[in-house]
């Protein structure tokens, strides 16, 4: 996911598309039967508003500005961040969800992607925005993966909003300074930590790592070993073991993000071409595709094309669907292109691990699809520019958890807790019912 305009110069404008209408109070109707920080969100209320703002309005961000509906502001929405769109998303957040600010900084997005939840230790990891211009990342030099322990993150901090510094943030960066380069996605494999590396410049490919959740953080003489095929990988002077680089000797685009296939244990992974259109990466040798890896016999097949920009990947609990976001709308440095997807799109699974079907899940806005989970029971949850949106299994809106401003990824931390990765802000959400159907599970 590119650095994209999340950020709070363009919410600044976000409190005045909610138009004041003489209307039925909808939207605040049974407000007071919800937990503190939940709120009831009728669409009813704006299905027909007065003035509908024009696409040119805010110099053309308008798709990117978080909606305030008629009798709420953006400060409304934030104050009971829990949106409850219908009585479904009662059964994910329960009667006391939380939401809190666990750090921030000034500028630098450290809080932005691949987010793996390591269940031995109770950590999170999770990377830096690549490419970012107020990080100085991408070309210069690698962004970094980072943890925090969320044994740290106690009820004395969970009961405040804003509870920044309170948790302790590490890098990971292995002990002579190797780095996965420029990661961007990240999930569990077989008692380790997979990231995928999005490269830099013409001579350091896109890759796919494996990592130790533990210090040094190599893969060297470690439990929870790979197969025999192991002997075809490469270590790097850090020790991190790659898995892959290259397709007969071409490299990949830029690759974004990866999930394991629950059924087979294959890797499948998204290759768009951010890297090229945030100007750290050279023109792209392939289209834009998704991609699978079979770790025992190496063997590397694309299964899904037709995208604009392949972005976040995940399968359903069962392993019978796969989700891909396609964020083509953002181009990066080169601007927006409205007519491009803004969508989730849901494939059909077969046994064999070939993907059919595809359909149109659900249409995104504001702002883009980008990091995508599920829960045990098939919920979709999406990262985009207002927080975190929450979908039936059927492609419904059934809920939000409403930052008012983007959230690039997140992730389950087991059952009732979630990180969420908002570029220059860390938080973590409580009190949930639901459970990550994958974050923790070992294939």
């Amino acid at each position: 996911m590119p650095p994209l305009q999340f950020g709070k110069s363009f919410l600044s404008s976000a409190v005045f598309l909610g138009v004041a209408i003489s209307t039925p109070d909808l939207f605040h109707a049974e407000r007071q039967s919800f937990a503190a920080q939940a709120q009831r969100i009728d669409q009813r209320a704006f299905n027909v508003l007065p003035t509908v703002p024009p696409p040119s309005e805010y110099g053309g961000f308008i798709a990117w500005i978080p909606f305030a509906p008629p009798n709420a502001t953006i400060e409304s929405l934030v104050a009971q961040p829990f949106h409850i769109y219908s009585k479904e998303f009662e059964d994910i957040i329960g009667p006391n969800p939380t939401l809190t600010l666990l750090n921030h900084t000034d500028g630098d997005p450290l809080f932005h992607e691949a987010p793996v939840w390591n269940p031995s230790t109770d950590e999170m990891f999770f990377c830096q925005n690549a490419g970012a211009p107020a990080a100085g990342t991408g070309m210069q030099k690698s962004a970094i993966i980072q943890k925090i322990k969320l044994s740290a993150i106690t009820r004395a901090i969970t009961s405040q909003r804003n509870a920044s510094g309170s948790v302790q943030i590490e890098d990971v960066t292995a002990a002579d300074g190797a780095k996965v380069m420029n990661p961007n996605g990240g999930t569990n494999y077989k008692n380790k930590l997979l990231f995928v590396g999005q490269g830099k410049g013409e001579n350091i490919p896109p890759a796919i790592y494996l990592m130790d959740p533990e210090p040094p953080y190599d893969t060297k003489g470690r439990s929870g070993s790979l197969r025999a095929s192991s002997a075809y990988h490469v270590l790097t002077a850090g020790g991190y073991l790659v898995m892959l680089n290259n397709y007969f000797g071409r490299q990949f685009n830029s690759i974004n993000d990866a999930s394991v296939n629950p059924r087979n244990g294959d890797i499948y992974f998204t290759d768009p071409t951010y890297g090229f259109v945030q100007d750290f990466r050279p023109a792209p040798g392939f289209p834009k595709q998704v991609w699978r890896f079979n770790e025992a016999t190496g063997a590397v097949t694309v299964v899904a094309d037709g995208f604009s920009m392949p972005n976040g990947i995940q399968f359903s609990p069962s392993g019978s669907h796969l989700y891909v976001t396609d964020s083509g709308v953002a181009q990066a440095f080169r601007g927006m292109e409205y007519n491009n997807p803004s969508t989730i799109y849901r494939f059909d699974v077969s046994r064999d691990g070939t993907l059919s079907n595809r359909q149109t899940f659900a249409f995104i806005t504001p702002g883009i699809p980008d990091g995508i989970n599920v829960d045990t029971k098939g919920n979709v949850y999406v990262g985009c520019a207002d927080g975190v949106q929450v979908y039936s299994p059927s492609g419904k809106l059934i809920g939000k958890i409403f930052l008012g401003k983007g959230v690039a990824n997140f992730q389950f931390a087991g059952k009732g807790r979630m990180v969420l990765l908002a570029e220059t802000e860390l938080y973590f959400v409580g009190g949930l019912k639901a459970e990550g159907a994958f974050p923790g599970r070992l294939y």
